[in-house]
């Protein structure tokens, strides 16, 4: 998972590195026993996984990713394309705006994030048409009591504000959009840019309750909206927060706005997973063992994750400092001179070695750092599949592809 694009058959080869370097005689070289040990790996024993690795970072890291000694939770979605087999396609479809035979399977996918370790606690899985907020009532029994939950615009809404502090969570978040605030009608106003509202719950019932539940929302919620200005992009942005945190002595407004800042570090989180490890594609052949390489993807994570929070155990630095990137290639190259440790004094003079260059590769501090979502290196001239490879018809080329009417022009067609 550590290795992009790693087929089975370099798993094989490593194991058979290891037996041999080891004295523990051969490994047969065929990669049919491994596919079949991964089809027999239950879900469970991942999900296991995952949450236990979660906890295990969050012990080193203490209390800096907490809000007056409470723990902070951040749910964010995301979605990756699988393998274009009919299997995957009928289970997660592709987009509709993308032709039959064109596309690929497209699975969408919530993690809950710990602001602590920045470690995966939980995750949901579900085809592309489903909305954010169905995912997260999923894991809503991830949540315990005494959490808050961080989270965009899309629940910064009336279900999840008023039915999470019901069970002891808070919620902030950004401000659906369809909502407009007027300080003037704030009942107290507490600052300029910060007050208290009451909201009223909508006549038509949410598709994603019953309608026993859908009765016991209550009708009217009191929320806090709080407003300040950031530099997003080079360009100065109004942004609101909705929060059901309503005392403005225990939680005053800078520590909320800087919560929310936090945020940003967490997104950088998906961009390591589908980016730096290569889960911008899953390549299995089923819905099932897709789902599984996605939690293995996730274990990894946290997996690398653990190691970032000893380091910041021990080196006494923010989390943010430490480079993911960076850790994940140190990781790499250490594995193989930890598995050929010829006692268990070398292995650890190799692990704290191994925690001393993470430590020492520190990001450097760079605040308003402009990140565009843009490409430098320009694709190639190949022409777009957009009909299925039976009917596909390529154009006669020398340098590039020419269109229908270049052509004509040169008297090709």
């Amino acid at each position: 998972m550590l290795k992009p694009r790693t087929a089975c058959r370099e798993v094989v080869r490593a194991v058979q590195a290891i037996f041999e370097s080891t004295g523990q005689g051969s490994v047969d070289e065929g990669t049919a026993a491994y596919v079949q040990a991964r089809q027999r790996l239950p879900v469970e024993r991942l999900e296991k996984a995952l949450a236990c690795t979660a906890r295990t970072a969050d012990g080193p890291v203490g209390q800096p990713g907490q809000l007056q000694g409470r723990p902070v939770k951040v749910a964010d979605c995301s979605t990756t394309q699988l393998s274009d087999t009919a299997q995957n396609q009928k289970r997660y479809p592709q987009p509709s705006s993308q032709k039959p035979g064109c596309g690929f399977p497209l699975i969408k996918f919530l993690v809950l994030f710990s602001l602590s370790s920045g470690a995966i606690l939980r995750v949901a899985m579900a085809h592309w048409k489903n909305h954010d907020l169905r995912l997260l009532h999923g894991l809503w029994d991830a949540l315990e009591k005494g959490d808050i939950l961080l989270g965009d615009r899309a629940y910064g809404e009336y279900l999840t504000l008023a039915t999470l502090p019901g069970q002891g969570v808070d919620v902030v978040a950004r401000l659906h959009g369809a909502r407009r605030v007027d300080y003037r009608k704030a009942s107290p106003r507490l600052a300029r840019h910060d007050g208290l509202f009451q909201w009223r719950k909508g006549c038509q019932q949410s598709e994603i309750l019953s309608v026993q539940q859908w009765r016991q929302v209550p009708v009217q919620i009191t929320v806090r909206l709080l407003r300040f200005d950031a530099v997003i992009r080079r360009r100065k942005k109004r942004i609101t927060l909705v929060t059901t945190l309503l005392d403005p002595v225990a939680y005053p407004a800078p520590q909320l706005i800087g919560l929310y800042a936090r945020r940003w570090h967490l997104e950088l989180a998906l961009r390591h997973l589908k980016t730096t490890m290569g889960m911008e594609l899953l390549r299995c052949q089923s819905p099932a063992m897709a789902e599984k390489e996605l939690l293995a993807y996730l274990v990894a994570y946290n997996l690398i994750r653990c190691l970032m929070a000893q380091a910041v155990a021990q080196a006494g630095v923010a989390m943010e400092r430490l480079s993911f990137k960076g850790t994940v290639d140190a990781v790499r190259p250490f594995g193989p001179a930890f598995h050929g440790a010829r006692s268990k004094a070398q292995r650890q003079h190799i692990w704290k070695e191994l925690v001393r260059t993470i430590t020492r590769d520190l990001v450097p501090l760079r605040p308003n750092r402009q990140e565009p979502r843009a490409v430098k290196r320009r694709p190639k001239a190949y022409q777009l599949l957009n009909k299925p490879r039976h009917l596909f018809k390529e154009v006669p080329h020398r340098c590039r592809y020419y269109n229908k009417n270049t052509l004509k022009n040169h008297g090709l067609v």
